[in-house]
């Protein structure tokens, strides 16, 4: 007697089948970049500029790597844009730019250049625009379950998480000739990662952080060296 086919399928098969889509998820990114510059100004090419984090009392700072990401990309892409070494104009201008005595707004900037040997120390180091960096990228929400065991036969994980990272950072462009405020820069991304995981964890990870640096980096250029935007390039 023929006994009916056993049609079930082994667990591994089944679960391969019910998360395999997940696998074909790509981690997704949005990014809303904003420009405003004041109406005359002139950007003059030869003078340079400095990328600082602001820093406020009772606040986030602005991430060291953030910072130094956006100073290296504008370096790249800001074309004859001369983009001065934050460290050194920190120590350069010691200790006017440290934290707890820099200038948070440009209300304070007048009396800092009455500082004497200040203007000349400045002079000296070619810096006539400083950009002040707000901002942090932060976990805003999270899901999804994953466990992971170990045996002799040996071990793994199965399950499926997600989490979300919002970037939220504003560049605040200083003139320290004329000590004002001649514009800002914005970027807003977020982003969506996935893990899923049959026996071996799949990182599907969004780089808000870096789209938000590229984006700042490349509004940046185009404000403070007029790189066009074909120039600049795509990312």
């Amino acid at each position: 007697m023929l006994r009916p086919r056993n049609r079930s399928w082994p667990l591994g098969r089944r679960i391969l089948i019910s998360i395999g889509p997940l696998l074909l998820l790509a981690a997704c990114v949005d990014s809303t970049i904003q420009q405003v510059k004041k109406p005359g100004v002139a950007i003059n090419d030869a003078d340079a500029v400095v990328i600082l984090a602001r820093r406020h009392e009772n606040a986030k700072e602005t991430e060291a790597g953030f910072t130094e990401c956006v100073e290296h990309r504008l370096a790249e892409i800001g074309g004859t844009l001369k983009v001065h070494p934050r460290n050194t104009f920190v120590d350069a201008m010691f200790p006017w730019f440290e934290p707890g005595t820099a200038p948070v707004t440009t209300d304070a900037l007048p009396r800092l250049l009455d500082n004497p040997g200040v203007r000349n120390q400045i002079a000296l180091t070619g810096v006539r625009y400083v950009v002040w960096l707000d901002g942090s990228t932060e976990r805003v929400d999270s899901g999804g379950t994953m466990s992971c065991a170990l045996s002799p036969a040996g071990g793994g994980c199965l399950g499926f998480g997600w989490w979300e990272d919002a970037a939220d950072y504003e560049a605040t462009i200083w003139d320290l000739t004329t000590a004002s405020t001649t514009g800002m820069v914005s970027a807003d991304v977020s982003g969506t990662s996935y893990m899923p995981a049959l026996v071996i964890p799949i990182p599907l990870i969004a780089r808000t952080q870096a789209a938000a640096c590229r984006g700042l980096a490349k509004q940046l250029a185009q404000f403070l060296g007029g790189t066009p935007e074909e120039a600049i390039g795509s990312d």
